[in-house]
């Protein structure tokens, strides 16, 4: 499908041209239940239709009841409540089309093109009017990173992105191969961009004269519009570019080069800010999914990420030479076919004590009210402005952060997270389905911390439940709690995190947090484990010890068993402060003298209950 009918040279755009492919993986859900189908007007349009069910794609004119069910969640990604058959009638009449693509008829069947246009590109769909819809085996590996469940009674959808490392792969794959100059999009620029890079940064850290640290942020421009694959080329511009003016090139020296020189003064229409921010922030953020690039200097330099050199090798070995295709089916085929052996070359968590160390090396650089802020802003949904963190998407970034700040303010604690990352410790993604997001050791005990974006019921159904199933594992080599944040903690939420405390009496604790709660918690709390407890016989030693004090004393205060309870097992019951030690004696003693009015001085005895068998025996005081 020819975007224009003369190619040019062009700068890489991802703003524009893959925005976020994050999110293929909710349109191929859709596109897959059509696969084998042949595609005609008819088709195109229900397609559409199932997308704006979804809520992946959003009309502009929505009907109250739909705008409703959309304001949980945001557009590219699944909505809680899908919509009737009635509503997605009305969205689509409601909103009438007036694109027209090439080879499809004007109206909804061209916005069906548009909606799926970069899964043709990146060899995950083929589609084309008479014939049937393709999903291909690399689209089939991203499908199964998701668990989609639909509870059709209720018109509910909730999903979990189970596999994040098959999402990985697959991006690795498709970048590996994903050339400029093809029949879908037509540029005259002929490189592989992620094999540019890779070459290019090899060849500038194997220089003597260079640091060593990889390709400078403000030097990708130069890559961005790069005409050809040389890049010997590339290399040797940047290095003459840094003898020139170092690491400090102004942004006007770098426009020059790319404007003047690389496009010989043909690309007029251009912004400042776009050339030297926004097309390399997002140049990043794609290449970062494959899992090959680290960051350093404070993501001042893009690096190849050391823990990955083996895959570097063989991407370079395997696709730095590539055929050209005039025809759009057969390049869909070469991105298509699954290299079984890349798909196996999957990012791994780092050894727990490297992944401490690397941490530690975090907190250097972030401060804690630096951390506070931003981790402030996942919670009220905003971007972050740093120049490493604002590439990481939100679940890692709050992955990356809760793990930081537990560390920050409470620094006893060993804190490993389970996300993959790069040889820095940045994530490269979250941690996978099968395991806690983040396990804590403090003392002999363990703090399982689980964390995710997720709100409303999306929150309780794929969140919530899988959590007892990752402490059940984790209390099998400890004593262990739960922690779970969340930007807002869900009622429903709450009520079944209650309920599993309760079924298990009290054997499987599990706090929730929203995210701002969870900064006060930390600024506050001495431990992140909760050594505390609801009532005296909630620890047998306590009761027996409180018990063993007034025995031995003829009776005792409410007042002194309390200092001395806190005084004895303060340290082992640490979570506990001077007004909760008072409130669990006070409740002791008034259950077991059945008197609700003592006052705090006053000296009592009770009949213990192991004495009488009886849970509240008749009281003695001192007359």
């Amino acid at each position: 499908m020819a975007r224009r009918s003369e190619p040019e040279y062009k700068p890489l755009l991802y703003t524009t041209t893959m925005r976020n492919p994050g999110r293929l993986k909710y349109m191929l859900y859709v596109l897959d239940k059509f696969e084998g189908r042949i595609l005609n007007d008819d088709l195109a349009t229900e397609i559409c239709g199932e997308t704006i069910r979804y809520g992946l794609y959003r009309p502009m004119k929505k009907l109250p009841s739909v705008q409703q069910k959309w304001n949980t969640s945001d557009q590219g990604e699944f909505s809680e409540e899908l919509l009737t058959d009635q509503e997605v009638e009305l969205m689509i009449r409601n909103n009438p089309q007036s694109h027209k693509e090439a080879g499809f008829s004007k109206g909804w069947p061209s916005r069906f093109a548009t909606i799926f246009d970069l899964t043709k590109e990146l060899g995950l769909a083929w589609y084309t009017p008479g014939e049937p819809i393709v999903i291909s085996p690399l689209a089939h590996h991203l499908l199964k990173s998701i668990q989609v469940d639909v509870n059709e009674a209720e018109n509910f959808v909730s999903y979990e992105v189970v596999h994040p490392e098959y999402e990985q792969q697959v991006f690795l794959q498709a970048f590996a191969k994903s050339q400029r100059r093809n029949p879908f999009v037509r540029v005259l620029n002929d490189n592989v961009p992620l094999i540019l890079l890779l070459q290019t940064i090899r060849k500038l850290n194997d220089d003597p004269n260079q640091n060593g640290c990889g390709i400078l942020r403000r030097e990708l421009p130069l890559l961005i519009f790069w005409k050809d694959n040389d890049a010997d080329a590339l290399y040797r511009r940047i290095a003459r570019l840094r003898r020139e003016h170092r690491y400090d090139a102004s942004d006007e020296v770098i426009i020059d080069i790319c404007i003047d020189e690389i496009m010989g003064g043909d690309f007029k229409e251009f912004k400042p800010k776009s050339i030297m921010d926004e097309y390399p922030d997002e140049f990043v953020r794609k290449m970062r999914m494959t899992g090959l690039f680290s960051l350093r200097g404070a993501g001042r330099f893009i690096d190849i990420n050391k823990n990955e050199d083996a895959t570097v090798d063989y991407v370079l070995e395997h696709y730095s030479t590539y055929s050209h295709y005039a025809d759009e089916r057969e390049y869909f085929d070469y991105m298509a076919e699954l290299d079984s052996n890349l798909i196996q070359m999957s990012a791994q968590p780092a050894a727990v004590s490297n992944s401490e160390k690397l941490l530690d090396g975090w907190l250097a650089v972030y401060s804690w009210s630096i951390i506070k802020n931003e981790l402030s802003n996942l919670s009220a949904r905003k971007s972050s402005s740093d120049n490493v963190l604002k590439l990481l998407n939100a679940p890692s970034r709050l992955e990356f952060l809760t793990a930081l700040a537990i560390k920050s303010k409470m620094p006893d604690v060993r804190v490993v997270p389970n996300y993959c990352c790069d040889d820095t410790g940045l994530p490269t993604s979250t941690a996978g389905g099968n395991k806690g997001d983040i396990e804590c050791y403090e003392r002999q005990n363990g703090v399982l911390v689980e964390v995710t974006m997720a709100t409303g019921r999306t929150q309780t159904m794929m969140e919530v439940w899988p959590i007892e199933r990752h402490l059940d594992d984790f209390q099998r080599e400890r004593k262990a709690q739960c922690i779970f944040v969340a930007p807002s903690i869900f009622s429903d939420s709450q009520r079944q995190i209650e309920f599993v405390t309760f079924q298990s009496h009290g054997k499987k604790k599990i706090r929730a947090f929203a995210i701002d709660d969870l900064i006060i918690f930390l600024e506050h709390t001495p431990s992140l484990y909760d050594y505390s407890i609801s009532q005296l016989e909630d620890s047998p030693k306590l009761a027996d010890y409180a018990d063993h004090l007034m025995t031995v004393n003829g009776g005792i205060s409410i007042l002194s068993l309390s200092h001395s309870l806190q005084e004895e097992f303060g340290q082992e019951y640490a979570s506990m402060g001077v007004r909760q030690w008072h409130n669990v004696v006070r409740d002791y003693v008034e259950r077991y003298t059945r008197r609700y009015d003592i006052p705090e001085a006053e000296k009592v005895t009770w009949m213990m209950a192991a004495e009488t068998g009886d849970f509240a025996p008749m009281m003695a005081t001192d007359g």
